[in-house]
């Protein structure tokens, strides 16, 4: 760890599950069905990181929130994608799947309780 480094750094674990729904995706059979979810799946499960990225960049509250906003879409509809494979079911190990879908979970617990403090202290100071 990195002198001066949080502990607990969110953009890293961002990554992490992203590496995480890639090695997934790749799991995926190669039919219709299975390049359809990965491909849905790939493209939200990823997304979060890089959106992240920008929210720490945010021009203004109102975009940091907006960009968290977006990173919690995506992890929901990440859930229904994993969700989706999990029933179908698309692979055959599930365990890998329950891991992820936990750490999904406990990512979208985390972005709706950044989203609610970012609005609570955008309102404290405008009044």
């Amino acid at each position: 760890m990195r002198e001066g480094k949080e502990k607990y750094d969110l953009e890293e674990r961002l990554i992490e599950f992203s590496l995480s729904i890639i090695s997934l995706g790749e799991k995926l059979p190669n039919t219709r069905t299975g390049n359809h979810i990965a491909g849905q799946l790939l493209r939200s499960g990823t997304s979060p990181a890089f959106n992240y990225g920008e929210a720490q960049v945010a021009e203004s509250r109102d975009d940091f929130i907006h960009k968290m906003k977006i990173c919690l879409k995506e992890l929901k509809e990440t859930h229904v994608a994993l969700q989706i494979i999990k029933r179908k079911p698309l692979m055959q190990d599930t365990s890998k799947i329950d891991k992820v879908i936990s750490e999904c979970k406990e990512l979208i617990a985390i972005f709706v309780k950044s989203i609610e403090t970012a609005r609570k202290n955008k309102s404290s100071k405008s009044t």
